[in-house]
This record gives C-alpha cells, structure tokens and sequence, in this order.
C-alpha cells in the first residue's frame, strides 16, 4: 500500500471519530469542575484538620482535575469539544481561569505548534527545545550547561511547572499580536479566583491550590515533554518534511493506564490529535483501540520507555533519532573534528 492510499484510508477510519457530542462535552466539562471544586474544599478541610494523607489525595485528585480542564480548554482551541463554535470559545475563556492559560494566546500559538511541528527550522513553535547533535558539538560550554539544565527533568519538571504557568502565561508569547485586553482581564480573573478561595476557605485552601496547581503544571510538562520527545520522534527540513509522518510519527501514543487516560483527558494519544485535531478527547482512547495496526505508525508508549525518553536529549539529524548527550569523551572527539 503506497504513502498516499495510507493517507486516504487513515483519514476515512478517522472521520466518524471527529463527531461532537455537546451533551458528552458539557458532561465532561462539568463533571470535571465538579471534581476539581469537591477535591479543593476536602483538601482545604483535611489541611485544617491536620488530615495530611487525605490532603495529598485530595491535592492529587485537583492536581489531575486542574490537567483535564487545560485539555478540555485545549480541545475549545480546536473547536472541537462542542458542535459550534460560539459554546466552544464560552466555554474556553471559562476554563482559562482554572488552567492560568489565556484562550485566544493558547489558541493562537497552539495553532503555530500544529503548522510547524516537526520543522527544524521552526522550533520556536515547541513547548520544549531540543538542540541537534551538530548544534550541540558546535556549542560552548556555557551554552551547553543552559541546555543540560533545562533537560535535567529534576528542574524542567517543577521549574517549568513553575516558570510557565505562573509566570510566562501572564504574558505569552504574541501576546501583543493577539490581543493584551484579553490576557489582562484574564489575569484578573484569575486574581478573582484565588481571592474566592481565600475568602471561602482560608490560607489552607489557597495552599491546597497551590500545591495542587504546581502537581499539575508538573504533569503537563511530564506529558508536553513525551509528546514529541522520545527515541523514534520525527524532525526534518523542508522540502524533505513529511506532514504525515510529522503529525503520527513525530508525535506518541502513550499507554500509561486508563486511569492517567481519565485524569488526562486522554491527550495521551497524540498522534492521533495532531493527525486530526477535530477528534474531541472523549473520543481519542476510544479511536486508538480501534486503529487497525496497519494503520499505527508506532507502539504505544509504556511507563519503562516513557521514563527513558527523559536521557534522550539531542535529535541526531543523521541517524534520524533522539539521542543522549554524548559522553565526555566522544564529545571532546566531535568538538575537535567540527573544527
């Protein structure tokens, strides 16, 4: 079967996947907030109670709800959650509050990562950077001890959980192209919300917000970061860049269990949402495990590999695959030769 019949009959398969359900979207909408209220109000009780094991379940429970609401927010980005377009961008500003995530800024930049994933030469589009083996033999050392901190995940994951959501989303990136009116009443509301917290339920409830808003923001870079980096990833140049293979096999399918899948919103299959951004996330687990195999660019990814996937720090353009940092002897024998 040729490239171009893989195409036509992976879009067919896909189709009926992309239908919305407004009464399963509001379903999964609500039941989340729900969810992430309850978990908030039990943590900020157990807190006062001196409760500490139920106040880690319940920072754990607001920690995965607070994810599920980004990617439901995401899937508004793609108009993809309800039918029509008015409800899905209703319902993005509301869930911009609880993500810390301004809608029109997330929607705009979001939209630059799905039109230049897997470009070498636009990875200013990526959440996570990646050198080349080359740029990296190239680079001094300064360069490169930035570079291997900001791959370490004992920083990338709490620092960029940090660094991202409560500072960086204050003001993103294009954010003057796109409108800074709507990131500024977005950050008040956001002010708004913790004011609410504090005023209901005290330091504890904001304490529980916090902790459980850092919980989270460290599971989306976890999944940000295993999106698009792990051994058999996918980058090229143009005009040898494939979109096909861009979007299925330089983004994974992670098989972390059916309870992440619940508490992330199944954005676990990537693959499939870059491939097709109109599939709501109600109905991406379920069109995995009906892809024919045939039609599987990769095998899933399980817990083993997705924690390996952390060593993997520079694409080899050569070889066509990400690779750890060379050892201190191979390197200083790169270094040379590039000379």
């Amino acid at each position: 079967m040729t490239a171009t019949d893989l195409t036509a009959e992976m879009r067919a398969f896909l189709k009926p996947y992309t239908k919305k359900s407004d009464v399963r979207g509001a379903l999964s909408l609500l039941a989340t907030l729900a969810t992430y209220g309850a978990a908030l109000v039990a943590g900020a009780w157990a807190w006062g109670a001196g409760m500490w094991l139920a106040t880690v379940a319940a920072v754990i429970v607001l920690a995965f709800a607070s994810v599920r609401l980004y990617v439901l927010q995401h899937d508004c980005g793609h108009r993809s959650l309800f039918a029509t377009r008015g409800v899905n961008d209703l319902a993005g500003y509301l869930l911009s509050v609880f993500s810390f995530t301004p809608y029109r800024v997330m929607q705009y930049n979001h939209d630059m990562h799905h039109a230049y994933l897997g470009n070498l030469d636009h990875r200013e589009t990526t959440e996570i950077h990646t050198m080349t083996l080359r740029e990296w033999t190239e680079a001094d050392r300064w360069t490169r001890l930035r570079y291997r901190l900001y791959r370490n995940p004992a920083l990338m994951l709490p620092a960029g959980a940090f660094l991202t959501y409560f500072i960086a989303y204050r003001w993103p990136r294009n954010t003057s192209d796109v409108g800074a009116a709507g990131v500024i009443v977005h950050n008040l509301m956001i002010a708004g919300l913790l004011l609410a917290i504090w005023a209901g339920l005290g330091i504890a409830g904001v304490a529980v917000w916090f902790a459980a808003s850092m919980l989270g923001g460290m599971i989306g870079v976890f999944l940000v970061y295993l999106q698009h980096n792990f051994e058999e990833t996918y980058w090229d140049r143009k005009p040898d860049l494939d979109f096909r293979k861009a979007t299925l096999v330089g983004s994974s399918s992670l098989d972390l269990g059916w309870w992440w899948d619940l508490g992330t919103g199944n954005i676990a299959y990537h693959d499939l949402h870059h491939y097709n951004p109109a599939i709501p996330s109600y109905n991406l687990r379920r069109c995995q495990r009906d892809l024919p195999a045939h039609l599987q660019s990769h095998a899933p990814i399980r817990w083993r590999e997705a924690l390996r996937s952390f060593t993997l720090k520079l694409w080899d353009e050569e070889r066509g695959r990400l690779v750890p940092f060379p050892s201190a002897h191979a390197a200083s024998a790169e270094t040379m030769a590039a000379r």
